[in-house]
């Protein structure tokens, strides 16, 4: 007779995950502008094991000249995960995946771009995960809101986001790939604008009860704003130094 595999305890007796933060801390995140000296704007964030580069072009002509809108920029958003970016080669040709990730990251930000400001024109953000485990669309949107912001183009706000789920019964905050993994596994990629909490992208894998949503909402939340702060902080390291390069 097999013996029964042992069950994976998720969070411990003393509230600790698998790798050691607390069912409510993320991953150590750092944010990088202007890594990228020929896009208009750009960013690096480094989630955890994630690693996101995000690239900003325009406002510039949009071309071809059917897909212009007279009264607002068209955004053209593209994520890509790196052949190598994943334990297993991954096949180089963008995926569903990929492509509904580009589409719902699209949307987001134009919610908060002043697209009106800029008719007939595009901007293209292009965002390439070099290195994943978990969590890479709204690491990537995140550091797309940045490159975006660095790219001076006007927004109502930045947009912050935060995997939330759960494994093993316990409510997390940002899953990593053995959480995302575990049998009643539920992720929720959220990201708001940090100003109002207005939400620009939700989705849901799994099923949850309504107290569950509500407490999971909370910890999203609050997670996001805690990865505003950061964004800030690194938008004003940067142009903090270049306004201290021009009273020199």
């Amino acid at each position: 007779m097999a013996k029964s595999e042992k069950k994976v305890v998720y969070v411990d007796s003393k509230g600790k995950r698998l790798d050691g933060r607390k069912v409510d801390e993320m991953r150590p995140i750092k944010i990088t502008t202007g890594v990228l000296d020929r896009a208009d704007g750009s960013a690096l964030i480094e989630w955890g094991q994630n690693k996101v580069f995000a690239a900003v072009y325009g406002p510039k002509e949009a071309l071809p000249r059917h897909i212009a809108n007279p009264y607002k920029a068209v955004i053209r958003y593209n994520y890509r995960m790196a052949t190598f970016s994943v334990p297993d080669r991954k096949n180089p040709k963008p995926g569903r995946r990929e492509i509904e990730i580009s589409k719902v990251s699209a949307e987001a930000l134009e919610a908060v771009v002043l697209t009106e400001r800029y008719p007939n024109t595009a901007i293209d953000v292009d965002v390439e995960v070099v290195d994943s485990n978990a969590g890479t669309r709204v690491a990537a949107l995140t550091a797309a809101a940045v490159a975006v912001a660095d790219a001076g183009i006007a927004l109502k706000d930045l947009i912050a986001g935060v995997s939330i789920g759960k494994a093993g019964g316990n409510l997390l905050v940002d899953l990593n790939k053995d959480e995302e993994d575990a049998e009643d596994a539920v992720d929720i990629p959220i990201a708001i604008m940090p100003g109002s909490e207005q939400i620009v992208l939700l989705q849901l894998d799994g099923l949850l009860s309504k107290k569950e949503w509500s407490d999971a909402l909370k910890m999203g939340l609050e997670a996001c704003k805690k990865v505003n702060e950061l964004q800030r902080a690194a938008l004003k390291e940067k142009f903090g130094r270049k306004e201290e390069k021009v009273s020199e």
